[in-house]
């Protein structure tokens, strides 16, 4: 299986207010980067679109190692938070 390296962020300025996602995947030292805004969002809402349209961008099963600087991200992880989540209902920002 392969091994994916994935940077993400993301961030707003206010909250609620504008911001931004960005993703960064490495395979086999080969680059991808992703990035999407909305005009009336939340820091949490960025951060996790962007660790969600990462691993939408997967095109098979792979080993990935995530990088990011949220603690919210890490805890909806970690925690098991993901679990118990619907995701039906979920809705991605657009590509900017």
């Amino acid at each position: 299986m392969k091994n994916v390296e994935i940077y993400t962020d993301g961030a707003c300025s206010g909250n609620p207010g504008p911001g931004g996602w960005g993703a960064v995947l490495i395979y086999n030292g080969v680059e991808k980067q992703l990035s999407g805004s909305e005009k009336e969002t939340t820091n949490n809402r960025m951060e996790l679109s962007a660790v969600i349209t990462a691993l939408k961008a997967l095109k098979e099963p792979c080993y990935v190692t995530l990088t990011t600087d949220s603690k919210y991200v890490c805890d909806a992880i970690n925690k098991g938070w993901l679990n118990s989540v619907s995701y039906t209902h979920l809705t991605l920002p657009t590509k900017a």
